[in-house]
């Protein structure tokens, strides 16, 4: 199914490249131009300005704009399609970009894939890749291992977290590749055969099965459309008394509920009483789209609290970088658990990393930004073209979690398929079972895009509607949650 031409206007580029090096300025521009397209601020296939309205929008010469569209096309940045204009491309193709385990289909290169919850890299990630280039050869002389982290890298984190008001020392702090190893290092660390994990549901399903390869026994604790219920979280406490309790009180993913400081206190006033550690997943923290002012971290109210971060949602899912900030007297058992693992994070990606922590606000506020402008049009879409679908409006995080007036999400999702639109059902987020009256739907592709998909998805509904509950199974394929 194609795709409508995108287009972008002189004046939007003038101000997305801002005061570009200009000298010489067409080397500048087309500099500028191409990290654009390769943060994803300027879409795949989108139809760039003419020379002319650049040049005025620009107030440089034509020749300036001319000589940068040819840098972009003889890079790979660009195509001229002859009368229609200059797209915007990337080296190598669109398939160099796509991993076939998450779109295994040939024909789905127009698809639009909202079963992935992460967004394209947003600006300022390029220049931090070519900045620690430049550091990286004084770590070359070593063996490489940091089974810790960089300790520039583990300061950074611990300062982050003393900014929100939970004193940290770097000690406390385990650099991993991802969330998921530090869910899997957690779970090795401190459960075996014979222990039971609370995890909540509807959960993020990927660290619930890193949890469950450790061989613990997962017990499922409701989280409602509304939110949580903390009298059924205690009672579960009380009569599971499980080793740790899996949750995410920021934004949780899929439902997008945040926790106050009031329900964190009273939540950790249950975990003090079972003998239970928290174990706290912190992915989403980062993305407050309304201005709101965040809680305290779990942590805290439960200083027996480990807490997961991550940099794949807050910054870019490429640099494969999480954290455990932990107890001290815990980080010893999370080592050793680590070593059996993996020997450490690549140096490029922590000293990425370490740059864009050292001042995180301009690029916080641009991909926050750019998430509330996604996450609006997309619930407007949605109240628009689903009139009957039931939602709880997210202050935050990634995603909108739906309620569909019937049990129908496994077979909409099939349909959905056929319609080029991939969004993940309610049963792939359940611990144990059920939620087939959900689906997830993340607002992490451009507005033009989610604005089609709800219309795919509106038509794939009426089709279930008219056919009923019963249909194709759903396409089974990898899901980045």
């Amino acid at each position: 199914m194609s795709m409508p031409t995108r287009t972008i206007s002189a004046a939007r580029v003038a101000a997305l490249v801002g005061s570009f090096d200009r000298s010489p300025a067409y080397a500048g521009l087309a500099e500028a131009l191409s990290l654009l397209v390769g943060d994803g601020r300027i879409a795949y296939d989108t139809r760039l300005p003419s020379e002319r309205e650049l040049t005025e929008a620009l107030a440089v010469s034509r020749t300036t704009v001319t000589r940068a569209y040819a840098v972009l096309r003889d890079t790979g940045y660009a195509q001229a399609r002859q009368g229609a204009g200059t797209f915007a491309r990337v080296p190598g193709g669109r398939q160099q970009v796509r991993d076939r385990a998450l779109l295994p289909r040939p024909d789905a290169l127009d698809a639009i894939d909202l079963g992935c919850a992460a967004a394209s890299a947003p600006p300022g990630v390029a220049a931090a890749y070519a900045d620690a280039a430049a550091e990286l050869p004084a770590y070359l002389g070593g063996h490489g291992y940091f089974p810790v982290g960089l300790p520039a890298l583990q300061e950074a984190i611990a300062a982050a977290y003393e900014r929100r008001g939970l004193r940290t020392d770097p000690d406390q702090v385990m650099v991993t590749p991802g969330a998921l190893t530090a869910a899997s290092i957690v779970a090795t660390a401190f459960t075996g055969p014979r222990d039971r994990v609370l995890v909540e549901s509807p959960v993020y399903p990927n660290a619930t099965q890193a949890i469950r390869n450790s061989g613990a026994r997962l017990v499922g604790s409701p989280v409602d459309p509304e939110g949580w219920d903390l009298g059924a979280v205690g009672a579960a406490l009380r009569e599971v008394a499980p080793t740790l309790a899996y949750l995410i009180p920021d934004f949780q993913n899929p439902t997008g509920h945040l926790m106050s400081d009031e329900q964190r206190a009273r939540y950790a006033g249950h975990l003090r009483r079972s003998g239970t550690v928290a174990v706290v997943d912190e992915a989403h923290q980062a993305l407050a789209l309304d201005g709101q002012e965040m809680p305290l971290p779990f942590a805290a109210h439960s200083p027996s609290t480990i807490t997961i971060g991550s940099a794949s949602k807050s910054t870019w899912g490429g640099l494969r970088l999480g954290w455990i900030r932990a107890p001290r007297e815990r980080m010893e058992a999370l080592t050793r658990a680590r070593l059996g693992l993996d020997l450490g994070a690549p140096v490029m990606e922590q000293l990425v990393l370490t740059r864009l922590l050292a001042d995180p606000g301009p690029l916080l506020r641009a991909h926050r930004a750019r998430l509330r402008e996604q996450r609006d049009a997309l619930l407007g879409a949605l109240a628009e073209q689903l009139p009957d679908w039931r939602w709880v409006r997210p202050s935050g995080g990634l995603a909108v979690w739906c309620q569909l007036p019937t049990a129908s999400a496994t077979t909409l999702v099939a349909e959905a398929d056929r319609a080029g639109v991939f969004i993940a059902p309610g049963p792939a987020f359940a611990a144990e079972g059920g939620l087939d009256r959900f689906v997830r739907i993340p607002w992490t592709r451009p507005a033009d895009d989610l604005t089609e998909a709800v219309r795919r998805l509106a038509a794939a509904w009426e089709v279930v509607v008219e056919r009923g509950a019963a249909g194709a199974a759903r396409p089974r394929r990898v899901m980045v949650a």
